[in-house]
């Protein structure tokens, strides 16, 4: 299992707010996803758990790159490029596919035609979509908790489509995707 705690630390001092703040949600996220993973593999089918929950702690290791004060992040970037963010960085350290997971957690996931449409600073423009089952999972999770109230139980099925219905009926449909092949977690 790798140190998800040491890689964190490269980039966040112990004690410091942004890093409770993303230890905490992303334990949170981790914790829903090795669930909903469990649930899966009771149902016989194949999905890398371990690989979930270290994922999961990573997601979002590239917000402290960006300028997001409410969250304690004082970077220079735009809070959307996180997850494109935390790709490099973890790339660099040879974390391929858990990059791949950093840059396809953000909603429920961003088409190239919403970055044109929306002028998002994602450059090049391209899909930015949960692909694998292990993707999809830690996408799914991530929108039951916020990071500006870490620790907060998880949101409900509603007040989740709420936050996402800003972003239009096509993320609403693929998180709604989501919710069909994972289940509701406050339902179980």
């Amino acid at each position: 299992m790798l140190d998800c705690l040491s890689i964190i630390q490269r980039y966040y001092t112990p004690g410091n707010d942004d890093y409770r703040v993303l230890v905490i949600h992303s334990r949170q996220v981790a914790d829903l996803a090795v669930k909903l993973s469990q649930r899966l593999i009771d149902q016989h089918v194949p999905i890398d758990i371990e690989f979930v929950e270290e994922a999961a702690m990573l997601h979002d290791i590239g917000m402290c790159r960006t300028d997001a004060p409410g969250i304690y992040c004082h970077g220079k970037e735009p809070y959307i490029l996180h997850g494109v963010l935390g790709r490099k960085m973890l790339d660099g350290m040879g974390l391929f596919r858990h990059g791949r997971v950093c840059e396809r957690h953000t909603g429920a996931g961003i088409t190239a035609e919403e970055i044109v449409s929306q002028g998002l600073p994602i450059d090049p423009p391209r899909n930015l979509l949960p692909e694998t089952l292990e993707e999809k999972v830690i996408c799914y999770a991530d929108k039951f908790f916020s990071k500006s109230h870490p620790g907060d139980p998880a949101k409900d099925l509603e007040r989740v489509r709420i936050s996402l219905s800003k972003f239009g009926g096509d993320t609403l449909q693929r998180f709604d995707e989501l919710v069909s092949l994972f289940g509701v977690p406050n339902a179980w």
